[in-house]
């Protein structure tokens, strides 16, 4: 029988399983690690709507992320086509640890099959959080400033979790607020030399 206190903890549990992968994602960044992450998102949003009445397609983050967790979904080989990097590998700046690179095309074809019903009000948002650079998808920024959204969300449900990935954000968080620093990054990237496209579409010949 589920009773409203099961109910909850299965939320809880979910919402620490998407802890959990977001600290695997952070500490060593794999196409395995991202399609663990996309996949207990949306389990997260799922148990969340059944059980305190939220839904994360309120946020526009989830949105992006979910039609990318719909298209690797039934179309896992693409996975192979993502790049993890590390900006400073190439004199690039940013305000965020590693870029997690799509090829603009897979991008493309998660908005494309956005469900007829969503897809007017769901393609600009996916374009808007996204990082798009020529022929190549940032999506990490959306990644990170989503998970702070889940962090916001669990507290204020008043959630119980023990997951080290929620701590780990915890404590980035409580540190942001002492110091007057933001919670969500932009994501934004510059060059010490030539264009952020060019040296993207230089690095990463094979995606593009």
């Amino acid at each position: 029988m589920n009773t409203k206190s099961n109910i909850i903890a299965s939320a809880e549990h979910a919402a620490d399983r998407y802890f959990r992968c977001y600290e695997a994602h952070c500490v060593k960044p794999d196409v395995d690690t991202l399609f663990n992450l996309l996949n207990a998102l949306h389990s997260l949003n799922d148990k969340l709507q059944k059980s305190c009445d939220v839904d994360f397609f309120a946020v526009h983050e989830f949105v992006a992320l979910q039609a990318l967790r719909n298209l690797f979904h039934h179309k896992g080989e693409l996975l192979s086509e993502i790049r993890m990097v590390v900006p400073q590998d190439f004199l690039l700046i940013t305000d965020i640890g590693f870029l997690c690179l799509v090829p603009r095309n897979l991008a493309e074809e998660a908005i494309a099959e956005i469900p007829k019903k969503r897809k007017a009000e769901d393609e600009p948002i996916v374009r808007s959080v996204f990082k798009w650079y020529k022929n190549v998808v940032n999506i990490n920024p959306c990644i990170f400033n989503f998970s702070v959204h889940v962090f916001e969300k669990c507290e204020e449900l008043g959630f119980d979790l023990t997951s080290a990935g929620y701590e780990m954000l915890k404590e980035s968080y409580e540190f942001e607020v002492q110091n007057g620093y933001p919670h969500f990054v932009t994501g934004d990237i510059s060059c010490h030399v030539g264009s952020i496209d060019a040296v993207i579409s230089t690095v990463f010949a094979d995606v593009v």
